[in-house]
């Protein structure tokens, strides 16, 4: 029988440019257990190194970890991916650096980009330019999530800067997205108020913390038998008692 559970499914670890420092995977870990956060998603900007150690810490300390990661469009709409392995989000992964803009990250203007371990001992960092854009389009971002059995998920709807509505004025119908992503500066009668038109796909509500503090910040309820990729995916489709509450 489904039970609620809480999720947070965008976060920012500090392999993301503009994510602090101390976004390191065992503080999002801590954070989201002492806050009774039963599922995480992490998603870094173009990139999925972080994901496994932080899945390895989660499970220590009974936090459930979706790999996932922010793809920005050549349109500069940030999509969210989520994935039911490792294995299907590295395969993303070496899709969006084969097409991620060229050229390497320049700490000083953009920030590290810090892989790390289960100990937050930096591993090395990645020297690409992981805050750029992909030269594929919404669709094709979509596609491709698709094809490897994910979530794609249109970030943060309500906000002007990578905000499909923002960048598009609009959510084209026949981009097929599974999800929209509603931020935590919109309050939900406002959202709904603005992008009503949009309620035929199902609404998530995520904090995309790129700070420690923000962990959790806005959650989501979800209606599952398990706090699993799979549920997750029912939950979104209404299937069977599961269901999403925001």
């Amino acid at each position: 029988m489904p039970v609620e559970f809480r999720a947070d499914l965008h976060i920012h670890t500090c392999l993301s440019p503009c994510a602090d420092l101390f976004m390191t995977p065992r503080n999002i870990i801590e954070k989201a257990a002492s806050l009774g956060i039963n599922m995480i998603a992490v998603c870094d900007h173009n990139s999925a190194e972080n994901i496994a150690v932080t899945q390895d810490i989660g499970k220590k300390r009974g936090v459930v970890v979706i790999p996932g990661m922010e793809i920005t469009s050549s349109e500069e709409v940030h999509i969210l991916g989520l994935f039911n392995s490792l294995d299907r989000v590295n395969d993303m992964q070496k899709q969006v650096y084969a097409h991620l803009q060229p050229g390497e990250n320049d700490e000083d203007a953009f920030g590290m980009q810090v892989v790390v371990n289960e100990d937050d001992e930096v591993l090395g960092f990645n020297k690409r330019l992981l805050i750029g854009a992909t030269d594929l389009s919404i669709d094709q971002v979509v596609a491709l999530i698709h094809g490897f059995q994910g979530i794609a998920v249109a970030s943060h709807i309500d906000r002007e800067g990578f905000g499909i509505i923002g960048q598009l004025g609009f959510i084209p119908p026949e981009t097929g997205f599974d999800a929209l992503e509603i931020s935590s500066r919109t309050p939900m009668d406002r959202a709904a108020e603005t992008f009503g038109m949009y309620r035929s796909l199902p609404w998530i509500t995520s904090s995309d913390a790129h700070e420690l503090e923000d962990v959790g910040r806005k959650t989501v309820g979800l209606h599952m038998n398990h706090a699993t990729f799979e549920e997750l995916c029912l939950a979104l489709t209404g299937t069977d008692g599961r269901r999403v509450i925001i």
